[in-house]
């Protein structure tokens, strides 16, 4: 296994796993932030932008379609970065209310989001504690 693997599976896995947590404990905080988000263009703009940035990192570094489930998944996580960076970049105010507010159900199913976070946080650090290193390579 790649150590770019290993290091992008325990990076996501321990951002999804505090983010998921984070969520969890503060539910309405989280919802206010995502509807104040969305509402302010200047706002989407930058975390477009960061988010673009990450996601082109992880799409040019690791763009990795074979080899196991590990390094397959860590490339889909960073393909749908990007496509979510894209559209929160180009998309108005008012279709990124429409799509990640009301046509994704987000405060009727946050705790179904927050879950798949969790799950996919902890599959990604377990996995990546179980990566041995590939003959001559370091670890």
């Amino acid at each position: 296994m790649w150590p770019r693997t290993k290091f992008l599976s325990r990076l996501i896995g321990l951002y999804c796993i505090l983010v998921a947590l984070s969520m969890i404990t503060h539910k309405q905080a989280t919802l206010d932030a995502v509807r104040a988000l969305v509402h302010t263009p200047a706002l989407m703009f930058a975390v477009g932008v960061i988010a673009l940035v990450a996601a082109l990192a992880m799409v040019l570094g690791h763009n990795v379609w074979s080899g196991g489930a590990l390094p397959v998944v860590v490339t889909l996580v960073g393909w749908l970065l990007l496509f979510k960076s894209i559209l929160i970049l180009f998309l108005s105010p008012e279709a990124a209310s429409a799509i990640f507010i009301d046509r994704l159900d987000y405060e009727h199913l946050f705790y179904l989001y927050a879950g798949f976070c969790l799950l996919l946080g902890i599959y990604l650090t377990y996995a990546a504690s179980r990566v041995r290193p590939r003959e001559g390579q370091e670890q």
